[in-house]
């Protein structure tokens, strides 16, 4: 390479880096309007010289008549004199003003103006531009902000095209579903207690989205819904995200109240593209919880056929009417509710399967505190069988917060292992409730005593109510006193004889009040509430009256808020209301003088047992036992 040459491509090179960056031309255009902008706002003509003087000055030369003109300009006047003056100062300054401003103007000046007038001077006012520049920026500022903000939507959704979040105004119809993809969803059934049956019938689906082509040969189509149907906390979402993990799939999920918006037509928008990213991940599962929140029966009376809920549920139905037998997309509900749904949403073709998950029975709530106390060290007191047998009627939820609770007491006490100590508190403060701070008066103590005994004693004394576990006057929750029953057995059956039983210990509290102190007071409130509730139900449900007979009437079935209460009578007379009002009563009324007749014939060990509470506040199964057979003296 020659000299030349080197020097041709250093030059070359120096001017390529020494070429000033090209402009914008836009840039340009907008650096041009806003210096003329400013301009025409702040710019200036050149003024011809002109004197400043003290507002004191101003006046004197209105009275000698010198000034021509006024012109009131904010904080200050300007001016011009009838004849040209001299400048008065020690410099050799000789130069004759014409025009003249004030320094201040006083805020309240009342003889000025008369004084003007009087010497024919001409007055003129100039507009505040500060005021005026405000006013033009408060026109503006709005459509200023509202334009830059569909530029920044418009380039946001530009980036969400290209692969990135999007969102703004424009995505406001978007799916707000979350998506799990198939590497992420690391939940099985293995993390899922219990559940044997909803597990075997939910088997098929999995096989189904693993090898759909082994029910396609046999002509099978793949169940288009699958609806979960079960109390809180009984596992419903961890199931469904488990199907998921066993199918090795994309898992969609989305709450019923995240469709519902305050702009018409948002919500079937967003069901239209949550199905449509579904079908492009195919196989995939759409798993929506609280689905009655938008699955309510329609033509309830209670809001049109347009609103913006039944939009979202004919999108849904449509949806699903669309699924082509060979789509791998399966769509998963839950609900507490199940009674509430739409008859067309719940029909076979929709939601061609219904599972329902029940609370765990004794062996499943074992296997759930298994998996619940993996990683917190047990002491070796604990035996999870026995602490399964002392929690029936526990979701799978409750058992979960029971462990945490107990973790929580044994941190508190600074302990490296959880005891069986730490369980007993826990469970009593998920049951009974938190105790309370508060002192109780002596003469309300001993009421309080000898209701809670009333409860236990009745239901020691009667064979068919279910174990005695626990007996306080601690203050709990909302409750002054409480008393605590476990079955020894899961119940699926409930007889009459028992229902009676627990009504008579539900009043059996009322009932020492009235042996003993011939008085009644307002601590009964729950029990009553809970006594009239299980005679309402033997009377109209159970059909355990025998004045009104093996007869069911929809009495307190009906949910004031589908409106069908309003429009539909009841499915029986007056008469027969008035009938089984009066059978609730006397199932109660009969239980009651049933309660107060065991605490006669067992007054004694009624005393012993409410003075040991009042002495000890807590007394446990063992305690109850000793104290009613008198073991510990009188």
């Amino acid at each position: 390479m020659t000299d030349d040459s080197k020097g041709f491509i250093k030059e070359k090179s120096e001017k390529n880096f020494q070429q000033p960056e090209r402009k914008n031309p836009s840039s340009l255009i907008w650096l041009i309007l806003i210096a003329v902008a400013v301009w025409a706002i702040f710019g200036r003509s050149q003024k011809p010289a002109r004197l400043t003087i003290a507002y004191s000055q101003f006046k004197q030369y209105v009275k000698m008549d010198s000034i021509k003109s006024v012109l009131f300009n904010n904080e200050r006047i300007d001016g011009q004199f009838k004849y040209r003056v001299k400048k008065i100062s020690d410099s050799e300054d000789t130069t004759f003003y014409k025009f003249f401003k004030t320094t201040t103007v006083p805020v309240d000046d009342p003889e000025l103006i008369s004084l003007l007038e009087n010497h024919g001077v001409v007055i003129q006012a100039k507009p505040d531009r500060g005021q005026w520049i405000k006013t033009v920026l408060i026109m503006l500022l709005p459509w200023i902000l509202i334009i830059g903000y569909f530029i920044y939507a418009s380039r946001r959704m530009k980036n969400g095209m290209k692969g990135g979040m999007g969102g703004g105004l424009f995505d406001v119809g978007k799916s707000k579903a979350r998506r799990y993809r198939k590497t992420s969803s690391t939940l099985t059934f293995r993390d899922v207690a219990g559940l044997n049956n909803a597990k075997q019938d939910l088997q098929e689906i999995i096989d189904y989205l693993k090898q759909p082509e082994k029910f396609a040969k046999l002509g099978a189509d793949i169940p288009k819904g699958i609806l979960l149907m079960g109390p809180p906390g009984t596992g419903k979402t961890m199931l469904a995200r488990a199907t998921a993990g066993e199918a090795d799939v994309t898992f969609f999920s989305i709450s019923g109240s995240e469709f519902i918006e305050m702009f018409v037509g948002v919500g079937a928008s967003r069901v239209r593209d949550m199905f449509a990213q579904a079908k492009r991940e195919s196989p995939s599962i759409i798993f929506i919880d609280e689905i009655d929140s938008v699955g309510r029966t329609r033509g309830t009376g209670l809001g049109g056929g347009h609103d913006e809920r039944e939009q979202t549920l004919n999108q849904i139905l449509s949806e699903m009417d669309g699924f082509a037998p060979n789509q791998s997309v399966v769509l998963i509900a839950a609900t507490n509710r199940p009674d509430v749904l739409d008859a067309a949403l719940t029909r076979p073709g929709r939601f061609d399967r219904q599972i329902v998950l029940d609370l765990p029975q004794k062996k499943a709530r074992e296997d759930i505190l298994k998996i619940h106390t993996r990683s917190v060290p047990l002491a070796r007191d604990i035996a999870l069988d026995n602490l399964a047998a002392r929690t029936v009627g526990f979701s799978g939820a409750d058992l979960k917060n029971l462990v945490n609770e107990a973790a929580l007491l044994a941190g508190r006490e600074d302990r490296n292992t959880v005891q069986k100590k730490h369980f007993d508190s826990a469970r009593d403060k998920i049951l009974l409730g938190a105790e309370r701070e508060e002192k109780i008066e002596e003469g309300e103590k001993k009421i309080i005593a000898y209701h809670e005994a009333g409860h236990a004693l009745v239901a020691k004394m009667l064979h068919e109510a279910d174990p005695l576990q626990k007996v306080t006057i601690i203050p709990r929750g909302r409750a002054l006193g409480v008393t605590e029953q476990i079955p020894e057995t899961d119940r699926h059956n409930l007889r009459r004889s028992y229902l009676m039983g627990r009504i008579a210990v539900a009043m059996g509290g009322r009932a020492a009040e009235k042996l003993v102190y011939q008085d009644l007071t307002n601590g009964a409130a729950s029990d009553l509430k809970n006594a009239t509730r299980l005679a309402r139900l033997m009377v109209t449900q159970w059909g355990m009256s025998d004045k009104v007979g093996p007869v069911h009437f929809k009495h307190g079935e009906e949910h004031p808020f589908l409106g069908k209460e309003i429009t539909r009578p009841k499915d029986f007379s007056e008469d027969t209301a008035r009938l089984i009002d009066e059978e609730v009563k006397h199932i109660v009324t009969e239980n009651e003088v049933r309660s107060i007749q065991i605490l006669k014939e067992n007054r004694k060990a009624l005393d012993r047992l409410a003075h040991a509470l009042i002495e000890h506040e807590t007394l446990e199964k063992h305690d109850i036992e000793k104290w009613i057979q008198n073991d510990h003296g009188n």
